[in-house]
């Protein structure tokens, strides 16, 4: 017996996209008060000449409202190795400047070298769209870690990895 129906198109959409994998990444930014950042599920690739992507952010305010609001942003891609990066990033208040996991890029910008590729970006228009901006970002200097887990995707609300045995062809 098929489920009940969604009440309004909004719980439709939530409905239907909960069902649909996205990749993972934390995005960061410094701000008046220090580096900031939160988990995003929105990252896409646009264009690789010049590399650009683009993300969605719910709010502009907290750490959503300061990475609007920077020069340059860090997207930081996650893999199964970073569920920790992932999952702090998700939860309310960001670590402070002097902890362990930043560090520090050429540029001078703050990092986190534990995620699986660190794309230092710049914004090159935000729309805004209800409650949510659209970013799209030129991609200016790319870190690629040395350690690779299995790829990381949020799905029905919940972090997954992807393995081998996962591969359907």
């Amino acid at each position: 017996m098929p489920d009940e129906a969604p009440a309004n198109i909004a719980d439709a959409y939530k409905a239907a996209f909960r069902g649909h994998p996205a990749g993972v990444a934390v995005i960061t930014a410094e701000g008046p008060d220090g580096p900031t950042g939160l988990t995003a599920s929105s990252v896409a690739s646009v264009a690789i000449d010049p590399p650009v992507l683009v993300f969605s952010l719910s709010t502009k305010s907290g750490s959503a409202g300061v990475v609007l609001g920077a020069p340059v942003f860090v997207v930081h891609l996650v893999d199964s190795l970073g569920i920790g990066l992932a999952k702090r990033f998700a939860a309310t208040g960001s670590p402070a400047a002097d902890d362990p996991i930043w560090g520090t890029l050429p540029s001078g910008d703050r990092y986190l070298p534990s995620a699986a590729s660190a794309l230092r970006c710049r914004p090159l228009s935000t729309t805004p769209i209800g409650s949510s901006t659209v970013v799209v970002a030129e991609v200016l200097d790319i870190v690629v870690g040395l350690e690779r887990g299995e790829p990381l995707v949020y799905h029905n609300r919940e972090f997954h990895s992807l393995t081998d045995r996962s591969r359907l062809s």
